[in-house]
């Protein structure tokens, strides 16, 4: 995905934050816990899950360090640098939401150097991407793309990278709309809430992403310019890339639908595909059967 060069991107609340000790506590919602379990299942590796989970314990304050992102100011920049590209697109959800949903507040994104400390766990490339509704804060990671590219063979171009962005903010929006207290997460399943709440996010990711190219800044530059249809196949294949059913089957096991947290790659690319035809008003994944989900 392509932004105008000459777009105003500034004006995020962006910080960069890296090699603080986990903090314990919170719910994590996202693509976290799945690239957990992706380098688990794929390296062979041993991972505390705990601070994920709520358990576990740190002493440095999350926040402390925390450096403002200075070098992103245009569209031009954007597409030069990973980092760039993710904070300017928080410029661009933050509009779309604030636009979308009535008392929208943005949540803060942080720019994770290597390892930082959050509310609910560590946050770093091996637990990938992810929301945290107890500081309504938004973690990543750039360099998870590039492991995403060598683990699992996928371009995680620049569409793909705002689509994982898109989707944490999509969490924010369900944590906004009383979602995550309406439906808790209580357990697995290919019809449980976890399920339906991360395919949620991906609808609301599609329609984010068919609707970001008419957005504009206050000069009246629009921030981006159309999609192509490469790059929406793009975003599509990194939604279908952390589907359970390929982590299970490129782990060299077998597909256990019981077990899922996310959803197939196909219900993953289906939502994202729902939402980018039919926007936001049509994600009501928790208003449809199981065998329609």
């Amino acid at each position: 995905m392509t932004f105008n060069d000459n777009a105003n991107v500034g004006g995020s609340n962006a910080r960069r934050r890296g090699r603080t000790a986990a903090v314990a506590g919170g719910g994590v919602a996202g693509l976290g816990g799945i690239a957990v379990l992706i380098f688990a299942l794929l390296t062979g590796g041993s991972f505390d899950l705990s601070s994920l989970l709520g358990g576990g314990a740190g002493t440095a304050p999350q926040g402390s360090g925390d450096q403002a992102i200075t070098d992103c100011e245009t569209g031009a920049q954007a597409n030069a640098d990973d980092t760039c590209r993710l904070v300017a697109t928080s410029v661009v959800l933050d509009d779309y939401w604030t636009a979308t949903v009535d008392g929208y507040r943005e949540p803060q994104l942080i720019i994770v150097d290597q390892q930082a400390g959050s509310p609910c766990g560590t946050a770093s490339n091996a637990t990938g991407p992810f929301y945290c509704p107890a500081d309504e804060t938004v973690y990543i990671d750039p360099t998870f793309f590039g492991l995403l590219r060598s683990q699992f063979d996928t371009s995680a171009g620049s569409l793909a990278q705002m689509y994982v962005l898109a989707h944490e903010y999509g969490h924010h929006v369900q944590h906004l709309i009383g979602v995550m207290d309406q439906y808790p997460n209580s357990g697995s399943g290919p019809t449980s809430n976890g399920v339906r709440t991360e395919l949620q996010a991906d609808c609301f990711a599609g329609a984010f992403i068919a609707d970001m190219a008419t957005l504009t800044d206050e000069d009246g530059n629009r921030y981006l310019q159309t999609p192509t249809e490469a790059q929406i196949r793009d975003a599509l294949d990194a939604a279908a890339t952390v589907g359970d059913d390929h982590i299970q089957q490129q782990s060299g096991g077998f597909v256990n639908p019981e077990s899922w947290t996310h959803g197939s790659s196909e219900q993953r690319q289906r939502w994202f595909a729902t939402g980018y035809q039919d926007g936001p008003g049509s994600c009501d994944t928790f208003a449809v059967s199981g065998g329609q989900l």
